[in-house]
């Protein structure tokens, strides 16, 4: 076995990858659009201030155009290196030119002020405008593709310089042995075989290699992992992003787990 590699902030790289799941981000009294609990470590003297703060009012109309998502997000300043991670999913920055990139509003985890945040008309989507770099994670490696093309809605990532997206439903398949079934007993729920993202014209699709979303915690909630101040007992069975419980056992334990809540 290997021994491992310890950085410190001079083997750390900048603005560059630490390994396929950490991302490091170098401040050099500059400013980057962080979304909360992306950071997992940082040196030197950073700053985070939440969005709509008084200091930051110029900043935000130039680059951040996205009220439903303002609670979402900080602005980080100072001098540094900080490290972006998301639940030991791919992480990759990308750069854009003078360019337009829509991204699920999840898998986008920081970007610098040079681009434009807005909201996308697709829900659940948001959409970079101009030119700077961002970090972006994915469930599996990214795949390009270009239109025409329809995509399963679960593996999509994002789309850039092309049209949103258009509905397409199967008819063959909805109206088959396998849709019959679905619609009389209410299993299975929809696929990537009955509903897909239909993308038109010149530009690139972005997709995830998997079908599976990348599972979403709510913002600032305490992961129920040991360990972590609040999180109490890590939940039995659960996944990533996911909340379990602990079965209720008979007896004297039962008693144990009714009396401190478990």
């Amino acid at each position: 076995m290997s021994a491992p590699v310890i950085h410190d902030p001079l083997t750390l790289p900048s603005d560059d990858n630490v390994n396929p799941y950490t991302f490091c981000v170098e401040l050099a009294g500059s400013q980057w659009f962080l979304q909360k609990g992306k950071m997992i470590a940082y040196y030197g003297q950073i700053e985070f201030d939440g969005i709509g703060h008084g200091r930051f009012e110029r900043l935000l109309r130039t680059s951040f155009h996205s009220p439903l998502h303002a609670a979402d997000w900080v602005v980080a300043e100072g001098s540094g290196k900080m490290l972006l991670a998301d639940r030991a999913f791919d992480v990759n920055s990308y750069d854009l030119q003078d360019g337009n990139l829509t991204i699920r509003s999840g898998n986008l985890l920081a970007y610098q002020p040079s681009l434009a945040l807005k909201q996308s008309i697709v829900p659940g989507f948001l959409t970079l405008i101009g030119t700077g770099k961002f970090v972006a994670a994915s469930n599996g490696p990214v795949v390009f593709m270009e239109p025409p093309i329809r995509v399963d809605p679960q593996a999509l990532v994002g789309w850039a310089d092309c049209p949103s997206p258009c509905h397409h439903y199967d008819h063959g398949y909805m109206t088959g042995v396998l849709g019959g079934v679905r619609s009389l007993t209410g299993l299975g729920g929809t696929s990537g075989e009955e509903h897909q993202f239909e993308f038109v014209g010149a530009g690139t699709v972005l997709l995830q290699s998997t079908e599976m979303l990348m599972a979403e915690q709510p913002t600032g909630a305490v992961t129920p992992e040991p360990g972590v101040p609040g999180g109490g007992p890590a939940p039995g069975g659960a996944g990533p992003g996911q909340q379990g419980s602990l079965p209720r056992m008979p007896g004297q334990f039962g008693d144990l787990q009714r009396r401190f809540g478990l």
